[in-house]
């Protein structure tokens, strides 16, 4: 299967079992804070991340092997595979006995840390120790799904686990909304997460027969990689720098803010992350064929399809912020009750963010393709400038103030400085080329936010009572969003034409 199919075939199976999760969701989440509160739901979003935070001990390690999977997959050389994934086995070992430690640790001071929750010390420790265990099956027993992802199967994973989300979620809602029991919430959590893990190694073994499962080389493969090993580290800092720029933000509101703020800022991260998670969900075979792309080492290629990709994203992001301006705050009304809608302020943040995440994609593939980590640097001062901005404006600005701090993060190493790296040092052409394509694509969105918000204004249609009219009011925007940021995207770039076309062919053949 080439390249291009298997990328098709995740985008079908990803966005069909992401779409339905989300959907499914959506409907859960109002029934858990009618059911369960807004402080438990909050705290159980601390809680995981907290978790995140001792997570950090697997930092790189992941994105390393995966790197050094391209090879070795393309060549078809299975003594390679085993001896790279009984290495990622036994450094996922030694890192899920480092979790046990300091997930226990950190424990002994629940109380103090939750001492103004009015939750009981028992829930708490039962959400966290279950959700603790969760994150260990990863480390002990799956973490050979990693070489599914490397091999642009990611489909299976996506599946395996959105199945098993939606059954789980379903359950919950239905518990919760008739008996309102926390214990049950939490136990279908990790039980869910146990069959999740077993029937996914299952699958494992029938799409790899030759894969050593029980694989006991790790630790003599250190001095054999030591490559990986200086990946690891490398890689480390800069998931180091975005999980602090990206997964720090409810625990600043639970510090500064409360735990009840923690629920409501995450109704707007469950739309904008979930919207976000499902693109990135849909691409997730793409992270590999660029891997595979880079491999082959045609860099005609590699400059056409890196400029198809920003394109594709920018008019992804595009389309989505656009939309999502007109329909959040409705939505959120509809959907949960008006005082659940944020300060404005908060609101366009969130937008901001969310486009630069989306715009970050191509470059970030491209650059762990070629393996360009060594910038270890960018990820702390990454971490820094966020921290310090976030920790100043919540001062004055209170929740908007996270996202601010954020957004400068994300706009001084994402937007300037990991693009010159990527052209110096990996494509090794001049950056002027990417400031002069990145600005018209830059121009074409500022065209669509305008034009789309013109025919809005001067042309409004109401939205109609209810949740049925507001996704009609939303089609509409959407649809003047594609007829004039389409326009405006196919004048300008080069790499939309040649995305364009190129789906129009795969169309054609289907037919």
């Amino acid at each position: 299967m080439s390249r291009v199919s298997k990328a098709i075939k995740n985008v079908k199976f990803s966005l069909f079992f992401y779409i339905l999760y989300i959907v499914v969701q959506f409907f859960a989440r109002k029934i858990f804070l009618e059911g369960l509160g807004d402080s438990f739901i909050g705290l159980t979003a601390t809680l995981q991340s907290f978790l995140g935070f001792l997570n950090l001990a697997e930092l790189g390690i992941g994105t390393a092997v995966g790197f050094s999977l391209y090879k070795p997959i393309f060549k078809k050389d299975y003594q390679e595979l085993n001896n790279i994934i009984g290495l990622f086995g036994y450094l996922y070992r030694k890192i899920g006995q480092i979790l046990i430690i300091s997930g226990i640790i950190l424990s002994l001071f629940f109380p103090i840390i939750f001492e103004d929750v009015s939750i009981s010390l028992g829930i708490i420790y039962y959400v966290f120790f279950s959700f603790l265990v969760s994150s260990l099956l990863g480390y002990f027993y799956n973490y050979h799904l990693f070489l599914l992802e490397a091999d642009q199967k990611s489909y299976i994973v996506a599946s395996y686990f959105q199945s098993f989300n939606l059954i789980k979620i379903v359950i919950q809602s239905i518990i919760v909304f008739y008996f309102q029991s926390f214990l049950a919430w939490i136990t279908l959590e990790l039980v869910f997460s146990i069959l999740y893990s077993f029937f996914l190694r299952k699958r494992i073994i029938k799409e790899y027969p030759w894969l050593w499962l029980n694989n006991d080389t790790g630790k003599a493969m250190f001095k054999k990689y030591p490559d990986i090993i200086l990946k690891v580290k490398q890689i480390s800092a800069h998931k180091f720098g975005n999980f602090v720029t990206t997964n720090t933000d409810q625990i600043l509101i639970f510090i500064f803010i409360s735990v009840e703020s923690v629920a409501f800022f995450g109704n707007y991260q469950l739309i904008f992350g979930k919207l976000s998670s499902l693109t990135n969900t849909a691409f997730a075979g793409t992270g590999a064929g660029i891997g595979n792309l880079v491999a082959e080492n045609n860099k005609a290629s590699i400059k056409k399809v890196f400029w198809e990709m920003m394109a594709l994203r920018f008019f992804i992001a595009g389309i989505m912020c656009i939309t999502l301006f007109y329909v959040v705050e409705p939505f959120i009304g509809i959907w949960l009750g008006e005082k659940y809608i944020l300060d404005r302020n908060v609101f366009f943040l969130f937008l901001l963010n969310l486009f630069i995440l989306q715009i970050r994609v191509p470059v970030d593939h491209f650059k762990d393709a070629y393996g360009l980590f060594a910038d270890t640097w960018a990820p702390i001062t990454q971490s820094i400038i966020n921290l310090g901005f976030s920790l100043y404006f919540v001062q004055s600005l209170g929740m908007a103030g996270i996202l601010l701090g954020t957004l400068v993060s994300f706009s001084l190493i994402i937007l300037i400085w990991r693009p010159y790296y990527l052209f110096k040092h990996g494509f090794e052409i001049s950056l002027w080329e990417y400031w002069k394509e990145f600005s018209k694509l830059i121009l074409a969105f500022v065209l669509g936010v305008f034009l789309t918000n013109l025919i809005i204004n001067n042309f409004p249609f109401n939205i109609a009572s209810g949740f049925v009219g507001l996704v009609f009011y939303g089609l509409g925007v959407i649809l003047i969003a594609l007829v004039f940021y389409s326009t405006a995207l196919l004048i300008v770039s080069p790499g939309f034409r040649d995305i364009s076309n190129r789906v129009l062919k795969i169309f054609k053949l289907k037919k």
